[in-house]
């Protein structure tokens, strides 16, 4: 072996790569834009000092909330009710209408061009709007009570899962699909066989989870007078009834906790 084949050889160390400014100026864009809003001159105002000072004066309604009056209970029974009762028919119907809208507003699954970008411009419209006004248009058009409560929870649920379902399927595997369309499958069956039993956990899980942001908009919504618990609260506010407001409080709580373990449950099943 000679002296040369017993040398390694040595690689050319890489070239160090220039530093990217990418970082350093979204920093400084971050910083900027956070100035900005925060400004007394351009932006609300912000201020640090008088916000923490003012943090000490709810410390009395804070002390009256944590002492519920737990013989307001009774009384919140049937709006509870009520309240559970608008999230649950709200979800179907919203969660149901959400299913063919997603494949409309999928690039993967759409009729067309034009049905795509006619399903995502109303998927954006419907998002655009807060639930909270969608339910004050409904209060108006239908007066107050669940009705209300209801259609304004639709649109909210629709909105949100059609968004993220139409996203899940763009990433299925379109090997199902290619393989129904070689079979003959028409386009709907197509979906059925290629799509949907792809999506149908991330569905299951979507509609949990609008199911639980129902109970908790459908407090705020009833505010406004959409009907639920959320007029109730509305009233003890009013009167400055902080102890029977934590009744409240505690109720959504224990709720929306009870409902969070069952979707995990459910949702453990499913993968």
């Amino acid at each position: 072996m000679t002296a040369a084949a017993a040398t390694p050889v040595r690689s050319a160390r890489p070239a160090k790569p220039r530093p990217s400014l990418a970082v350093p100026l979204g920093v400084l864009g971050f910083l900027v834009l956070t100035y900005w809003a925060a400004s007394e001159e351009f932006g609300i105002g912000f201020d640090l000092p008088a916000i923490l000072g003012d943090l000490t004066r709810g410390a009395g309604i804070i002390g009256e909330i944590l002492r519920p009056d737990w013989t307001f209970l009774p009384a919140t029974v049937e709006p509870m009710l009520e309240t559970l009762q608008m999230a649950i028919i709200a979800s179907v119907i919203g969660c149901a209408t959400a299913l063919p809208v997603s494949f409309i507003a999928s690039r993967v699954t759409t009729p067309g061009v034009a049905a795509y970008f006619v399903g995502r411009g109303i998927l954006n419209v419907i998002r655009a709007l807060p639930d909270l006004l969608y339910a004050m248009i409904f209060v108006a058009a239908v007066s107050i009570g669940p009705l209300a409560g209801i259609l304004a929870l639709v649109f909210f649920n629709l909105g949100v899962v059609a968004k993220l379902l139409s996203e899940t399927v763009d990433g299925v595997d379109q090997g199902p699909m290619e393989a129904a369309r070689a079979a003959g499958a028409n386009r709907a069956l197509t979906i059925r066989t290629g799509v949907f039993p792809q999506i149908l956990p991330n569905y299951v899980a979507y509609s949990l989870y609008v199911f639980e942001l129902n109970v908790r908009a459908s407090t705020v919504i009833g505010i406004v007078g959409a009907g639920g618990i959320g007029n109730v609260l509305n009233a003890q506010m009013k009167f400055f009834a902080y102890e029977r407001v934590g009744v409240v409080i505690v109720e959504l709580f224990v709720l929306v906790f009870v409902i969070e373990l069952i979707s995990i449950q459910l949702r453990r099943r499913l993968v």
